[in-house]
């Protein structure tokens, strides 16, 4: 036996970063050319949303739904109950939402964007606001859809770049308290994103949900969540937030629930789920609208019965095993970590991003990286392009082309036009990551030396036109 004395490097944490699982199937990946890469540009009209998976080496278009289910997903893909009504998989379903999540209903949808369709639909219409500390796209189209106003009332670090703080996610108190102070007979909720998705993935504080909750408990409004990013939230406070570090990251999670009234899920960010989302709230009336009820039956009309709600028993029960596999500690630091670890080379390199690195994706500064470029002729696009056609790696724009089209035809240039590398859960390693550096500082070069132009929207449709709309290059 060979016993050795203590040295401080047994206590300094390792360099590689391992992933805490094993790989039981692989997929295999095309290698395309640089000429090949060209011409699927061309024929997508510049819109890395319409490029065929199968032309693309590395896809961070989106961390949402492209994840990597465990064994036991599929595993418990095979006890799915196909039932209509009543099936023992919507229960099993329920108890593992209502483990983390304890509210009275759980209505499941096929993704996020229908259950806020259904929330928005109840409770949204002319003259109505909706204040939130960063709107999606998804939130915002189907808050406008409905003729109410989506406003942002993020705090000022969070809309710099360059700012350090640790919460850059968090609501703006006073800014809300105004808005309640003077329109508050239009606003039938408030609304929170954790973590921050458009202002660059970036958590909200403990302190902060509870600040939101004080302020909506003095004007008597419901507090919702859009937690589809709940874990990696939950884990940034356990690592940033004073006296949250030895707390289990169930705990927090249960904590940050028991705030809110209600919340909108897509299940495919952190419940590791392919599909599905839901909607789940206590018991509310809003404006005189019994909001369960109300909700419940929008869902029979457009999603399905309440049961199943446009979900296979199959994808119900690999969404209650992602829900217990998203809180373990190991699995969370690797994902933080990893996240991190492309953000700091990015930064090493001197390519600019938002700081410090989000949880679920790096957010690169496209504004700071072609400064020369306007934002309406949209940096954002021309460089997320730039990095499909250097190393097939499919990003997405999130800036002017996402944000700057406004409900009455008029376009601004949005508040940050940003490129974000979305990582998706379990599905790529370390080698891949370093690929996607080495292309975006081939990329970085490029910027530099002026060879990058931006890019000009040949056509378009009336809303969320970055899924559709097509492009082409200025110059």
């Amino acid at each position: 036996m060979i016993i050795m004395r203590k040295h401080k490097l047994m206590n300094t944490p390792y360099k590689t970063i391992i992933e805490p699982f094993r790989i039981h199937s692989v997929e295999p990946l095309t290698m395309t050319t640089r000429e090949q890469r060209e011409d699927a540009l061309k024929k997508a009209g510049y819109n890395l949303f319409k490029i065929p998976a199968k032309d693309v080496i590395i896809d961070l278009l989106t961390d949402s739904g492209t994840g990597a289910m465990s064994r036991d997903q599929w595993a418990a893909i095979q006890h799915g109950d196909e039932s209509y009504a009543g099936s023992p998989s919507y229960q099993i379903f329920k108890d593992a939402v209502q483990n983390l999540f304890p509210y009275t209903h759980v209505i499941p949808t096929h993704q996020g964007r229908a259950a806020e369709r259904i929330l928005f639909t109840v409770i949204g219409g002319p003259r109505v606001i909706i204040p939130n500390n960063t709107h999606f796209d998804t939130t915002r189209a189907n808050i406008e859809f409905t003729g109410a106003t989506a406003t942002d009332l993020v705090i000022p670090e969070g809309r710099n770049p360059n700012s350090d703080h640790p919460f850059k996610g968090n609501m703006d108190i006073a800014a809300l308290e105004s808005l309640l102070e003077q329109s508050g007979e239009q606003i039938p909720l408030v609304f929170l994103t954790i973590t921050n998705n458009s202002g660059g993935g970036q958590p909200v504080s403990l302190e902060n949900i509870r600040a939101v909750k004080a302020v909506c408990e003095k004007f008597n409004k419901p507090l919702f969540l859009d937690a589809c990013r709940f874990a990696e939230n939950a884990w940034f406070i356990r690592q940033r937030e004073a006296g949250q570090g030895d707390r289990d990251v169930i705990d927090i999670i249960r904590e940050i629930s028991s705030y809110a009234d209600g919340m909108t899920m897509s299940a495919k960010k952190d419940p590791m789920g392919n599909i599905g989302g839901w909607l789940a709230m206590n018991d509310l009336v809003i404006n005189g609208i019994d909001l369960p009820v109300a909700c419940q039956n929008m869902l029979i009309l457009t999603e399905g019965f309440p049961t199943y709600g446009g979900l296979a028993g199959r994808d119900l029960e690999a969404l209650a095993q992602g829900l217990t596999e998203v809180v373990d500690h190991d699995y969370l630091h690797y994902r933080i970590t990893s996240t991190a670890y492309v953000g700091n080379a990015l930064i090493e390199s001197g390519i600019p991003i938002i700081t410090p690195p989000g949880g679920h994706a790096i957010y690169i500064d496209a504004r700071a990286m072609l400064p020369d470029v306007s934002p309406l002729e949209y940096p954002g696009q021309a460089i997320a392009i730039a990095l499909y056609l250097e190393g097939g790696v499919r990003t997405c724009e999130i800036g002017t082309v996402m944000f700057g089209r406004k409900s009455d035809g008029s376009e601004v240039a949005a508040e940050l036009d940003l490129v974000r590398l979305a990582i998706p859960r379990r599905t790529y390693t370390q080698s891949h990551m370093d690929y996607v550096i080495e292309v975006c500082q081939r990329v970085k070069t490029q910027a530099d030396a002026g060879l990058l132009t931006g890019v000009a929207i040949t056509s378009e449709p009336p809303a969320l036109r970055h899924f559709t709309a097509e492009f082409a290059p200025i110059g």
